[in-house]
């Protein structure tokens, strides 16, 4: 046996898991056993490619606070505090939003500001990019330092436009992205696989995992073979919630670990199932 296989208890088994750098580890688990790993990109936002000018706009925001945050998107913010989180940054970068007034765009970056105990100054007149405008005229902007974050690929012109006429110079910052078009039909592909039983086991790990599975089946129309074909499919969830979630949406949970909700557990289950179907 290649000394890079653990053992062959998943040799003939057609796994298919979400795409993403912390779940190399699962594919890994199940690639040492001679499974076929099939990676599909179920996530619809993804960090920004490049982290560098993230994390240099974070130990700026720290260093050097802005007098203003316009607040675009709670996705945005929660970008955000998971990059500073990841560079043992989060609550040095708590400490400095607390000192900023914030301009939330509409409700969702309050929610997650909630979530850390603060909450915005005030929030546009609309959730709009013009109702931010609205709000902004009634401000007076002279030598003020204003943080924007952004989102997407889009520089939102008609803001950064606006500030310019005001003589403000805006700092600012993309954290995520938009899954490209491409991997919809990554997806698609997998819709088509699930529903002509090639798949043996779908893992899911989280509960956006499976929303983007149903959203990509509702955009091509196929969510007749979506349900045909998990019910045709071993489904795997890593815990209860994810389980829960499954369950809400119609979907059958065949195996989840018991006790602890991790990878390894994950994958000790898909081979106790899989030699129980006679492999």
């Amino acid at each position: 046996m290649n000394e890079n296989y653990l053992d062959d208890s998943l040799k003939g088994c057609l796994v298919a898991i979400p795409e993403s750098r912390q779940l190399d580890l699962l594919a890994q688990l199940l690639e040492r056993r001679q499974a076929e790993v099939i990676r599909c990109p179920l996530v619809a936002i993804l960090d920004a490619p490049e982290e560098a000018p993230v994390l240099q706009w974070i130990r700026q925001f720290i260093d050097t606070p802005p007098d203003d945050l316009i607040l675009l998107t709670g996705e945005g913010l929660r970008r955000l505090l998971g990059c500073a989180s990841r560079h043992q940054l989060e609550e040095d970068f708590i400490q400095a939003l607390a000192k900023v007034r914030i301009i939330s765009r509409g409700p969702k970056p309050g929610r997650v500001l909630k979530e850390i105990g603060l909450s915005a100054a005030m929030t546009g007149a609309q959730p709009t990019t013009e109702g931010i405008i609205e709000t902004l005229d009634g401000l007076d902007l002279t030598n003020r330092t204003v943080a924007v974050q952004l989102y997407g690929t889009d520089p939102n012109l008609l803001l950064m436009d606006y500030l310019a006429s005001r003589g403000v110079i805006p700092r600012t910052v993309a954290p995520y992205i938009y899954a490209p078009q491409s991997d919809g039909l990554k997806v698609k592909e997998l819709i088509n696989r699930l529903a002509a039983n090639e798949v043996d086991f779908i893992t899911f790990t989280s509960q956006p995992q499976i929303t983007r599975l149903q959203d990509v089946a509702k955009e091509f129309q196929l969510e007749q073979q979506l349900k045909e074909g998990m019910s045709l499919t071993q489904v795997a969830a890593v815990g209860p919630i994810v389980a829960d979630k499954l369950k809400q949406q119609g979907f059958r949970v065949d195996l989840m670990p018991e006790q602890s909700f991790f990878m390894k557990p994950l994958v000790s289950c898909i081979v106790q199932r899989f030699t129980e179907m006679g492999h």
